[in-house]
């Protein structure tokens, strides 16, 4: 590493902080956490589960494509976020790795995916810096408006264990906070809206076909314990149709022309579960956070 590489990286530490997007340490335990986790419904919780084996290599990436031109990017206040960004992609990618690794056993195994996942994420990084940041942009919309949906539905987290809620909870407010910085950070060395509006219906179907193939593959692994839950599966899909159906408009307003991630606002629900994993769940990150609230 040159002299100048050196001081550019220590340049991005002498900055001030990003306003709005903290970096947390989660605190949950993987290992208490039941298998059929949400409502008692396999079809939902191993759907949430295919979700999680996606994160640890998908957050890397999303680091990857926005490093890839960050020296290009000349605001302040964006590398701030950038680097708010980082760290909380960092420890969404730790904390669904150890979600992942207490599931891994004979009658459900993660490992093929996650292979499969690593080979085409290592040709993703082969295209052009460009096409990375896009799809991360797609794929940052998808991840705050299902963490959107959590957050304005409590009846469907009611039913979770309290460490599932730490995790789910605490990573959907994290999407929340930083789902701008991408964009923000495309839209400032590329500003190309053509180009972001066909990779989100490209990513759309790969994204969706991911999500089912994945789901149903450890469904099936499962099939055991969980085919004879009629009730929770039809709830599950139920509640996914629901969830599909609702967040079509939200969807639809990416391929705007004057878009941009935080015309949806989301402060007062976030600041509510902020409060919530404070002082039902015990959480410190977030107590800190609470008590002192112009240093967080």
């Amino acid at each position: 590493m040159t002299f100048i590489q050196v001081a550019t990286e220590k340049s991005y530490l002498n900055r001030p902080k990003a306003m709005g997007i903290k970096v947390r340490k989660p605190s949950f335990n993987p290992k208490a956490i039941r298998r059929h986790f949400f409502a008692n419904s396999p079809i939902m919780s191993h759907l949430l589960t295919a979700l999680s084996s996606t994160f640890p290599i998908g957050e890397q990436f999303f680091v990857h494509s926005v490093r890839n031109v960050r020296d290009k990017v000349k605001d302040e206040k964006l590398q701030a976020e950038i680097a708010a960004f980082i760290g909380q992609e960092a420890m969404h990618s730790k904390a669904h790795a150890d979600f992942n690794d207490a599931w891994r056993r004979d009658d459900y195994n993660l490992d093929n995916f996650q292979d499969w996942l690593a080979r085409r994420e290592k040709f993703i990084q082969s295209v052009h810096p460009k096409l990375q940041l896009a799809i991360t942009c797609a794929f940052e919309h998808f991840t705050a408006l299902l963490g959107g949906y959590i957050l304005r539905h409590p009846e469907i987290l009611s039913t979770l264990d309290d460490d599932a809620i730490k995790l789910w909870v605490w990573h959907a407010i994290e999407e929340i906070e930083h789902r701008a910085v991408a964009f923000d950070v495309y839209q400032a060395v590329y500003k190309d809206d053509k180009v972001r509006r066909s990779v989100m219906r490209n990513v759309t179907t790969g994204f969706a076909s991911l999500t089912f193939y994945s789901a149903s593959r450890l469904l099936m692994q499962d099939w055991r314990k969980s085919l004879p839950k009629v009730t929770g599966n039809l709830y599950g899909t139920y509640m996914i149709s629901k969830m599909l159906i609702s967040l079509i408009p939200e969807y639809i307003s990416y391929f705007k022309v004057d878009f941009h991630p935080s015309e949806i606002d989301y402060s007062k629900i976030v600041e509510y579960w902020k409060e919530r994993l404070a002082d039902e769940y015990a959480m410190e990150s977030f107590q800190e956070e609470i008590r002192h609230p112009l240093y967080s």
